[in-house]
């Protein structure tokens, strides 16, 4: 089995603090990700590579371990030992830690050998305090959501054994919101089935920057609109809007969509509101016409 360097995966050191590898891994997981490349293996492949190694190091306890099996490995290639490193220590399920395998809820191939080895196929692998109703230990794992799917709502279809669970996620979910699957987890000897919390991740968006139930968007328009004023087609996560632009509009104005930014998660009749920040494009060329009526109207203010 390969070694699987996570730090090199994401390009941080192995120092990086929580916050670094979360920045860097949004950024990779957004260029990589398989909706921004339809068809694309390689990328596909990635984005897989990406995951897998945030999994890891987003999480405290699965860092700590394999920071730990980093240095054994190390060191047992600098002796020069004979053989092959012995990963027998590293295996799952060394520890109690109880875990669920990703592979078997959200499909086959998604984690590597060695990952699947070391952590049991399992990104997060914590119980959760308390128990299901049942007596079995409840699980969590964590799924990356679009911000357009926040919006709307989705569905994630889980593998259980024979068993396939659609979970709803409700629109206004954010980063960090847990969705109670109830006996979702494959049923065990006993005839127990654990709950399973996926742990949500809203990934970032292009165009939207979102602050609590609000959302923030930049539009370009020319001087020409910003002066005279005029419309303005402006995205918004549910369909184009026309924005009027008053004359004399100034660079950095915001104005104020109501309503249309993202639901309010258990109250989804009601919405934060869009900021729309207006930038005004200079134009670096003038042909003798603009110039010349530019210049007559300098003269008249």
């Amino acid at each position: 089995m390969e070694y699987q360097d996570y730090y090199k995966t994401l390009g941080v050191p192995r120092g990086a603090s929580a916050d670094e590898i979360k920045k860097v891994y949004r950024k990779l997981a957004m260029r990589y990700h398989p909706d921004r490349n339809p068809g694309d293996k390689q990328a596909e492949d990635r984005f897989k590579e990406i995951n897998e190694a945030y999994q890891v190091l987003s999480d405290p306890q699965k860092r700590s371990r394999y920071d730990q099996l980093g240095d054994s490995y190390s060191q047992w290639q600098q002796t020069g030992a004979p053989g092959n490193f012995d990963w027998g220590q590293w295996s799952a399920g060394q520890g109690g830690v109880q875990e669920v395998n990703l592979d078997d809820l959200f499909g086959d191939g998604t984690f590597s050998d060695f990952f699947r080895s070391i952590f049991g196929g399992t990104p997060v692998g914590q119980t959760l305090r308390g128990r299901t109703s049942r007596g079995a230990p409840s699980i969590q794992a964590p799924v990356t959501i679009s911000l357009k799917e926040a919006f709307n709502g989705t569905t994630r279809t889980l593998q259980s054994g024979n068993r396939r669970v659609d979970v709803k996620i409700p629109s206004g979910v954010r980063t960090g919101t847990k969705i109670r699957a109830p006996s979702a987890g494959q049923v065990r000897s006993d005839g127990s089935s654990p709950d399973l919390y996926l742990i949500l991740d809203v990934d970032e968006d292009p165009l939207f920057e979102r602050d609590g139930d609000d959302l923030h968007t930049h539009v370009t328009i020319d001087v020409f609109k910003a002066i005279l004023g005029g419309e303005e087609e402006v995205k918004t996560l549910s369909g184009k809007v026309v924005l009027t632009i008053p004359a004399g509009t100034q660079p950095e104005q915001v104005f104020r969509l109501a309503g249309r930014g993202m639901p309010v998660l258990r109250h989804p009749q009601s919405t934060g509101d869009l900021y729309v920040h207006l930038k005004v494009q200079i134009p670096r060329q003038l042909n003798a016409r603009q110039r010349s009526l530019l210049a007559e109207a300098a003269k008249l203010k």
